[in-house]
């Protein structure tokens, strides 16, 4: 049972209400193309999450049932036990992720928002699932089966939804000494050198505590990354830091300086490039905000095609890995094809957020690219009837932006 797909709706039904007391409260915490970008990497990461599921879970069953010390029982107690020695990986994944380059350029997403709100918890790097799974092999080598670790694992991840908000302060003292809060889980999304590389708790804070890396909420946090993404962008999200990793390396003198650069903490340059770059303190009075200007027509309509993602991913997420694993080529391939359209609706998204001359031409190829599903269910006639209606939006979609298109190249002109 994916219990991260059956949380989804639960996710926006939060997200929602999150949204509607910050309006209430005056308060700006969510700005548009952010909390779309946001959603967008966590759409990535479950239509990747979907292939590199496959490769993990066969990682732990091998373990499992090869190497195994133990057959652990599913008891009350193992469960607990085990939720410990997941969490404990966890945090030890997650220090490392901060202390290692080449680790961090793939959990870097998550940390790129300079917002702070339920969204930015979706917002997962596409690729950590690859780096991250290693952490919790020896407690398949121990004997806990791999369905319970899988189990517990999305528990962990689950927990760590309500920790990204500024909704809630402060709870009872008890609370905060034992588990990850929101206070806490704020210091480590911050820019301020103080926060840098503390607070990696997942669900309990008392890893933090014991291996010394905890610090309170004082400061008023800063949020985001010490070099600012400025895109909306999810490929760029994705990619920029590695981008950068092997441009440095690249620079570098020596080969012990080439490796160097992706195992060594993010800040560190050889001698030759000027070496160690500590974070930049921070202004709290002049805190600037990447940030782009586009029309109301423009938010609905990204808005209405981005709800249609959703319902496809959420189709995709419950039945992606059937399809991966069926043996049928044309059943694997419209997997993938799926996987592929969702990921150019991402990118078309960000597209009409930065402003992009080509997002016209981008969206119409993508509106008429998901007549393909069409073909694809053509003997299915309940499916017929949904894509059917599906197809009314795509050709009313084509139609407004060829209007809106042709309405502001008169502008243009005009002017």
């Amino acid at each position: 049972m994916d219990f991260i797909a059956l949380s989804v709706p639960a996710f926006f039904i939060l997200i929602g209400l999150e949204l509607a007391g910050a309006a209430i409260a005056g308060r700006k915490w969510f700005r548009f193309n952010d909390a779309v970008t946001n959603l967008s990497c966590g759409i990535g990461s479950q239509v990747l999450g979907a292939f590199f599921a496959i490769i993990t879970f066969w990682g732990y069953t091998y373990t499992y049932e090869n190497f195994s010390l133990l057959k652990i029982a599913e008891t009350p107690l193992n469960w607990f036990l085990l939720f410990l020695g997941v969490d404990f990986a966890y945090y030890w994944f997650h220090r490392l992720s901060h202390e290692i380059n080449a680790i961090w350029a793939t959990h870097i997403v998550h940390h790129q928002s300079e917002e702070y709100n339920l969204t930015v918890a979706l917002r997962q790097s596409w690729f950590q699932s690859m780096f991250s799974w290693w952490f919790y092999l020896p407690l398949a080598f121990l004997g806990f089966s791999p369905l319970m670790i899988v189990t517990v694992g999305a528990v962990n991840t689950l927990y760590q939804f309500w920790i990204h908000t500024k909704a809630i302060k402060k709870l009872p003292a008890p609370i905060e000494f034992i588990f990850n809060t929101p206070s806490h889980h704020r210091v480590h999304h911050g820019t301020n050198p103080q926060y840098i590389d503390k607070n990696h708790a997942g669900s309990l804070i008392i890893w933090d505590r014991m291996f010394g890396t905890f610090i309170e909420e004082k400061e008023e946090v800063v949020y985001g990354i010490t070099n600012p993404l400025n895109s909306f962008n999810p490929f760029r999200a994705n990619f920029h830091y590695w981008f950068e990793l092997v441009d440095t390396a690249r620079k570098a003198d020596n080969f012990k300086d080439k490796l160097f650069v992706f195992i060594k903490p993010p800040g560190w340059f050889p001698a030759s490039l000027g070496g160690f770059k500590p974070a930049p303190p921070v202004d709290l009075n002049h805190v600037h905000k990447y940030d782009t200007k586009t029309t109301a027509f423009t938010n609905i309509y990204i808005l209405i095609q981005f709800a249609l993602i959703l319902g496809i991913t959420s189709y995709y997420m419950f039945f992606s890995k059937d399809m991966i694993q069926s043996g049928d080529p044309s059943i694997l391939f419209f997997a993938m094809f799926m996987a592929g359209f969702i990921l150019l609706s991402l990118y078309v998204f960000s597209l009409f957020f930065e402003n992009r001359k080509t997002a016209y031409g981008w969206e119409i190829f993508r509106q008429l690219l998901s007549l393909g599903m069409l073909w694809f269910y053509k003997e299915d006639a309940i499916f017929n009837l949904l894509l059917a209606g599906f197809l009314g939006i795509v050709l009313i979609s084509i139609l407004v932006l060829f209007i809106k298109h042709k309405t502001e190249s008169n502008r243009l002109k005009a002017a």
